[in-house]
């Protein structure tokens, strides 16, 4: 199960995008598009690069940071937008 680290990551997305267009829930599902970069990220750290699959495209460290970033830039932009009347 090589692919696994990242079919979960996607699985994950999918719930988000799942929010996002079937229940109409941008915030929450945006939320948790982030949380599965962040996931993402977390597994490429944290496993070896023959099980991490294709989530090792660069090194380790760029990864990760480029996870990151796209991650929490997700969750913030998310709960930053105001609400509208």
């Amino acid at each position: 199960m090589k692919e696994l680290p990242l079919t979960l990551s996607i699985a994950v997305a999918a719930i988000g995008l799942v929010f996002i267009a079937l229940l109409d829930r941008w915030r929450l599902g945006s939320g948790v598009m982030g949380l599965a970069f962040c996931l993402a990220a977390a597994l490429r750290l944290t496993l070896p690069a023959r099980q991490a699959g294709l989530l090792v495209v660069r090194s380790k460290g760029v990864d990760a940071a480029v996870l990151l970033a796209l991650g929490f830039g997700l969750v913030v932009l998310a709960n930053t937008i105001p609400t509208s009347s």
